[in-house]
């Protein structure tokens, strides 16, 4: 492993593909990052950016223009939320106080952004590089868009991001070299942890272990999702019990819908499965709660789902 990507753990086979590629000086008009989230592939794809622009010995100057995000050949795109007619990015909605009840997308007129900033001569570089996270959350015309930029790539760059690589038109991803990443095992785990000065993971609740699966970034997110639920809402529903009071169940779906965004929804949803699971819960209880994340997710009004689900589950 080259010095550029010495901070990248874990992930020796895809720095191998990724250091091949530069050294060969043969690049694929694009590339899809698939593997789980939080297990490096921003960072493999900052590094690589890096590699492309001022080969194998890197530039700090140039690394410290793409982590901010100002270099003119660059452009990252991530999923946004519609706001009173404009896009905001998903990372800036928690930040503007924003009400996520839909998951984020990305967006036709985002994926025509890419197409003109593609085909535009680069300032810098040989040619302009695109970076789209999470780009299973593309909405079919996004996607159909997408398809039509790859099939005539010009002198530019675009690396995809994905967690649900299947989840990508099969014609997209058979326009792309994949590199794939893998989760890390727990020491390595604990390495990038201490890295980041977070606490080591010694701690933490097992399912949240589980939850995170050799995922760093996955772990944060999980600390963040746990510290943020209304005190005593996780115990509520795993003491719901069966033949509960029907008045008891209607609040608690009150509260999970009235507290809890559509991400905080889901999220506390797998670590109910999670936790259930681990209880050795019936295999009925664990299929209504996966047919109650598909209709949060299929934007089905979310007290209702929840009523529902709670009421069938505490066997009213």
């Amino acid at each position: 492993m080259t010095a550029l990507f010495e901070d990248l753990l874990g992930q020796t086979r895809a720095v191998a593909l990724l250091e091949a590629s530069l050294v060969k000086g043969r690049l694929a008009p694009a590339y899809l990052f698939a593997g789980p989230d939080g297990v490096g592939r921003r960072l493999a794809a900052l590094r690589f950016l890096e590699g492309v622009l001022a080969g194998l010995q890197g530039d700090a100057g140039i690394r410290r223009r793409l982590q901010e995000g100002n270099h003119p050949d660059l452009l990252w795109v991530e999923p946004t939320y519609q706001d009173k007619g404009q896009l905001v990015p998903a990372s800036k909605a928690e930040e503007l106080g924003l009400a996520r009840r839909a998951a984020p997308q990305l967006r036709l007129e985002q994926i025509r952004d890419v197409s003109r900033f593609l085909s535009r001569r680069a300032v810098e570089a040989r040619g302009c590089v695109v970076v789209l996270e999470d780009a299973e959350a593309m909405a079919e015309g996004a996607a159909n868009a997408l398809l039509k930029t790859l099939e005539e790539p010009g002198e530019g760059l675009l690396i995809l991001i994905a967690a649900k690589p299947e989840q990508l038109l099969t014609t997209i991803r058979s326009r792309c070299q994949q590199i794939p990443f893998t989760r890390l095992s727990s020491e390595q785990l604990a390495v990038v942890l201490e890295r980041c000065g977070e606490p080591a993971p010694t701690a933490d609740p097992p399912e949240l272990l589980e939850l995170a699966a050799g995922s760093p970034g996955g772990l944060l997110r999980c600390r963040q999702a746990w510290a943020a639920l209304p005190e005593g809402l996780a115990a509520r529903l795993l003491d719901l019990a069966a033949a509960a009071e029907p008045l008891q169940a209607l609040a608690l779906a009150r509260d999970l819908a009235e507290a809890l965004d559509a991400e905080q929804q889901l999220w506390l949803l797998g670590w109910w499965q999670l936790a259930l699971w681990r209880r050795q819960a019936p295999a009925a209880q664990l299929q209504r709660l996966e047919r109650l994340r598909s209709q949060l997710r299929a934007y089905v009004q979310p007290r209702l789902a929840w009523e529902v689900a709670l009421l069938e589950l505490a066997g009213i």
